[in-house]
């Protein structure tokens, strides 16, 4: 079992970028050119590595490896975009890695390129890339070929000697265990479950009972004998349960316009243990998107975009305006689930200026709903 933290460590102290890993100071998805370049180095990757796991780290600053951490990345749909636009795609998983030194809020990524013993190629256009275009690492640059080329094995060895010295111990799980726990309040009621006497779960959140139900929220979910994070949360709300083998997170959002709010299952994911010292991680969507009245979804729709001409323009905000930009991405969130053509655009027009603001509360559900629309647009 490989502790990720201490593999992160491993790969920036042996070498800079190479034809096994590559490093990033964030990851842009979200738009057409960071999409297909982020779906080059995977190609590139795969092609360089048929027999052992290729990396990408990030969050680090590319010249000084200073670690700098970024947002919390929900990957449970980012397969689904390598599928799209590669033939022969490798599998590929993103984690969440914490590190002590972070903001709490912010973790390092850790993408993982398992081997495929097949070329992968881009089956589609994607930016400046044709398809049929192939890519291979030389160095630290992906290059690109349309030609016929061999894969070949030249980083087995000195990959598997980089895990081998990441593999986990009982020390450094005890020490997660300890660091997790001291570092959450007691009105968070951390805790931790050992599955087949091997694996460890540490959870905390904050307990709220609605309508007899225990929702948790504030969540922060590890397994420490990792160091990933597989859960946290600000805003939304979860359910939690666990028997011997299996750990199940069910993840609710709470939406409504005119103060009439539910909470709507988001996903569910369960972690199973095996005994063969294995575990896999099955997600599944549960979301079905709400209707609301289209007319009063049109008043709300207009009045965001009022709002977002203002924060363009640097306007000043009325008390009434002021007052629905605290809901502005949760109702630009409502509408483009309800079919408003350029409800999400602008929604991710406004991350700038939300950003900017002092309050941050309009920005973290920015992100929150975006979060919300990847899911449901990789579905």
């Amino acid at each position: 079992m490989i502790n990720k933290r201490l593999l992160i460590k491993n790969l920036l102290n042996h070498s800079d970028e190479n034809s096994f890993y590559d490093k990033k100071q964030r990851l842009n998805i979200s738009n057409k050119i960071g999409k297909a370049k982020f779906i080059k180095h995977i190609c590139a990757l795969s092609n360089s590595n048929p027999e052992n796991n290729s990396y990408i780290v990030i969050g680090v600053e590319d010249e000084s490896n200073k670690i700098l951490g970024v947002d919390f990345y929900d990957d449970s749909k980012i397969q689904n975009l390598v599928n799209a636009y590669l033939a022969n795609p490798p599998k590929i998983q993103y984690e969440n890695i914490g590190f002590p030194k972070l903001q709490k809020h912010k973790v390092i990524g850790l993408v993982t390129i398992h081997p495929t013993a097949s070329i992968s190629s881009f089956k589609r256009n994607a930016w400046k890339y044709p398809r049929g275009t192939s890519f291979y690492r030389r160095g630290s640059n992906s290059m690109p070929t349309t030609e016929q080329f061999e894969l070949r094995n030249t980083n087995k060895p000195i990959v598997e000697s980089i895990e081998k010295i990441a593999s986990n111990n009982l020390e450094l799980t005890l020490t997660g265990v300890f660091d997790f726990i001291n570092s959450h309040n007691e009105e968070y009621n951390p805790q931790f479950k050992v599955f087949k006497e091997q694996f460890v779960i540490c959870w905390a959140g904050k307990l709220n009972r609605i309508n007899g139900q225990n929702y948790y929220s504030r969540v922060d979910i590890e397994l420490v004998n990792e160091q990933v994070l597989l859960f946290y949360s600000v805003l939304d709300e979860v359910t939690i349960e666990h028997n011997n083998s299996s750990f199940i997170i069910t993840e609710y959002v709470k939406l409504g316009i005119k103060e009439e709010y539910q909470h709507f299952p988001l996903e569910k994911v369960v972690i199973h243990f095996k005994d063969n010292g294995k575990h896999n991680m099955i997600s599944e969507l549960l979301f079905k998107p709400p209707a609301y009245d289209r007319t009063v979804l049109h008043h709300i729709y207009n009045s965001n975009n009022a709002i977002l001409e203002k924060l363009k323009t640097g306007r000043s905000l009325t008390k009434i305006e002021q007052k629905d930009l605290e809901k502005f991405p949760t109702t630009y969130l409502i509408c483009a689930l309800n079919d408003f053509v350029d409800a999400k655009d602008n929604l991710e027009a406004s991350k700038l200026f939300l950003r900017a603001l002092e309050d941050k509360t309009a920005y973290i559900l920015y992100k929150d709903s975006m979060r919300i629309l990847r899911k449901v647009r990789y579905q």
